[in-house]
């Protein structure tokens, strides 16, 4: 099977708060996000992850994982990384962490997750705007 290459499914990506590794190799995802809602724009949050889990593939490859606002063409965040597979039955976990990221715009954002350019996943993150409530005399 020397020489042989296949390219990896993403079997997982969840855009989150926070990913943490235990002592016994395991990791642990905090406020898994599907949506975002602010009360105001710009905003800035001072964390996000994607986590994503990669399988059933053999070989080198790149992986990208981007941002994109809803403009479908600005990159609001970018990450490359390299990961391996040694066989179909292994498997590889990549983290990507951003820090200081500013929301200027109201939409849906997209998570796009590639692997030596192949689109794997594309999904969306709505951002909205909800003003606080106004405290009513009673």
């Amino acid at each position: 099977m020397s020489g042989t290459r296949i390219l990896p499914d993403l079997q997982c990506s969840l855009l989150c708060e926070d990913v943490r590794q235990e002592m016994n190799g395991n990791f642990m995802v905090a406020g898994i996000i599907s949506h975002i809602t602010v009360p105001q724009l710009p905003v800035g949050v001072m964390k996000l992850c994607i986590f994503n889990r990669w399988t059933a593939g053999m070989g080198q490859f790149t992986e990208n994982v981007k941002l994109v606002a809803p403009d479908q063409s600005t990159v609001l965040l970018e990450n490359k990384g390299k990961f391996e597979l040694k066989g179909p039955d292994a498997a590889q976990i990549s983290v990507h962490a951003f820090g200081n990221i500013q929301f200027k715009d109201a939409g849906t954002y997209q998570v796009e997750v590639t692997v030596d350019d192949v689109l794997k996943l594309r999904y969306p993150v709505p951002l909205q705007v909800i003003p606080p409530k106004e405290p009513t005399d009673n």
